[in-house]
C-alpha cells in the first residue's frame, strides 16, 4: 500500500512536468455460507455464454481435473496449510493456479499476498455504510444489465472523482464492494467482469494517480484475471500524460484496455436496452 502511494506523488509530479500534447487519442473499436465473502467469488461456473475472448497471453486455462492439475492443487494445498493469513478455500486455490498456469510457487506468493491485504485492509469488515459518502458522489456504480458477452459491467465516472476530495481509504473500500457485488451477480459460464471509464470531462483534478496503482494491485493481484476487459470511452487530449505514465506498469496487461467512443461501446457492447443511460447519447 505504501508503494502504491509513493507511486502516486511521483506520477503526480510527473503529470504536472508532463508537455501538453495536442493531437487526440484515436478511438480504436473493439469488440449465506459461513466462509469468508472472497471465496464464494471463486465457485466454478457451467458455461452457457458467449465470451469475448482476451488478448494472447491473458486466456484463462480451463480447469479439467487433469492429472498435472490435480496434482498441482494437491502441491498448492499443502504449501497453504501453514499459512498464517487464512486458509483459501478450493475453489480460490484452482483460480490462482490457473492464473499462474499451475506455476505451485507463483500461486502460493500470490495468494499469501491477497490474503494478507484481505487481512491488513479488513476487505471483509467493510460495509455500505461505511462509503455512503462516496457512493452518493455516482463516481462508481454496478450497471443493472450485463454486457452482450453476460459479463458484469462497473462504471466509473473519472469526471466526478476529485483527488484528495474524499479519503483514499474510502475510494478504496468503494472499489473493493463494487467489485465483489459484480463477481457475485457473474451468470453461469461468465467469469469476468467489464470495466468501462467514462472519461468525457476529464481534468487533471481526476487523474489520481496513486488510486490507479490501487486498481492494478486490485485487478492483477487481488482479483487475478477477473478483469476481462477495460473501455476508456472518450478519453480526451488532457488524458494522455496519465496514460503515458501508467501504461508501462500493466506489462502485458494493457492488452485489456480498448479506446472507444460512446457509440462505439453502444454499437459493439450492449443492446439499445441494455447501454447504461450515460451512454445512449454522444
Amino acid at each position: 500500500m505504501a508503494a502504491s502511494a509513493a507511486f502516486g506523488r511521483t506520477c503526480q509530479s510527473a503529470l504536472l512536468r508532463e508537455s501538453v500534447c495536442q493531437r487526440p487519442f484515436r478511438n480504436v473499436a473493439s469488440k449465506r455460507a459461513t466462509r469468508p465473502a472472497f471465496q464464494r467469488l471463486y465457485s466454478p461456473t457451467r458455461c452457457q455464454h458467449t465470451t469475448a475472448a482476451p488478448p494472447a497471453g491473458l486466456q484463462m486455462p480451463p480447469w479439467t481435473n487433469s492429472d498435472q492439475q490435480a496434482k498441482a492443487l494437491t502441491h498448492l494445498q499443502d504449501k497453504m496449510a501453514s499459512c498464517s493469513y487464512g486458509q483459501p478455500d478450493e475453489d480460490t486455490q484452482k483460480w490462482f493456479l490457473r492464473d499462474r498456469k499451475l506455476d505451485v510457487d507463483e500461486a502460493a506468493q500470490k495468494l499469501t499476498d491477497m490474503l494478507k491485504w484481505r487481512q491488513d485492509f479488513q476487505a471483509d469488515s467493510i460495509t455500505w455504510d461505511m462509503v455512503a459518502k462516496e457512493a452518493e458522489t455516482g463516481k462508481a456504480y454496478l450497471h443493472e444489465h450485463k454486457d452482450v458477452n453476460g459479463q458484469p459491467v462497473i462504471v466509473i465516472r473519472s469526471s466526478l472523482h476529485v483527488t484528495g476530495e474524499y479519503s483514499s481509504d474510502d475510494s478504496k473500500r468503494l472499489c473493493v464492494l463494487i467489485l465483489e457485488k459484480a463477481l457475485k451477480q457473474l451468470p453461469e459460464g461468465q467469469e469476468t467482469v467489464l470495466g468501462i471509464f467514462d472519461l468525457k470531462g476529464f481534468k487533471q483534478k481526476n487523474g489520481d494517480l496513486g488510486f490507479a496503482a490501487f486498481l492494478r494491485d486490485i485487478f492483477f493481484t487481488y482479483y487475478p484475471k477477473r478483469l476481462g476487459q477495460v473501455l476508456f470511452v472518450d478519453a480526451p487530449w488532457i488524458f494522455q500524460p496519465s496514460w503515458k505514465l501508467f501504461k508501462p506498469l500493466l506489462g502485458k496487461y494493457a492488452g485489456l484496455v480498448a479506446f472507444v467512443s460512446r457509440e462505439e461501446l453502444r454499437d459493439n457492447y450492449f443492446t439499445p436496452q441494455t447501454v447504461p443511460d450515460d451512454f445512449k447519447q454522444d
